[in-house]
């Protein structure tokens, strides 16, 4: 049997799982969001469904690691922050700028639909 990247790949993961079988079959989470943002890069507007189940099986790996390896910074202080996963991804420049924009972005429309109730509360208040 050789070693190449695919097997040595599918047998970490059954041996991380504990499980020497193929690795379970799982409900497919962002096949559409895949299909698309993979269209946007340049691939066919409908690639191939082992592609994208293999970019989606990558993706669902990376965060699931990104997620505890941010679980066990956080469990020495008792609790999961945001700040846990901008730490790990302090290197990546561009990952981290994104985050980043991102917390920004969230933090003013939670202002911003914060304003609104109050605005509705004082109109509903006034009839």
């Amino acid at each position: 049997m050789s070693n190449t990247p695919a097997t040595a790949a599918s047998s970490s993961k059954s041996k991380a799982t504990g499980n020497s079988q193929a690795p379970e079959k799982r409900k497919p989470l962002f096949q559409k969001e895949l299909q698309h943002m993979m269209y946007g890069f340049g691939d066919e507007q409908n690639p191939l469904p082992e592609t994208v189940a293999l970019v989606e099986d990558i993706v669902v790996e990376y965060v699931t690691d990104l997620t505890h390896k941010a679980q066990e910074i956080g469990t020495k202080r008792g609790r999961l922050l945001v700040d846990d996963f901008l730490y790990l991804i302090r290197k990546d420049l561009p990952k981290l700028n994104r985050c980043r924009e991102l917390l920004a972005m969230q933090e003013e429309l939670k202002q911003a639909r914060k304003a609104f109730d109050v605005d509705e509360e004082k109109i509903t208040s006034l009839d």
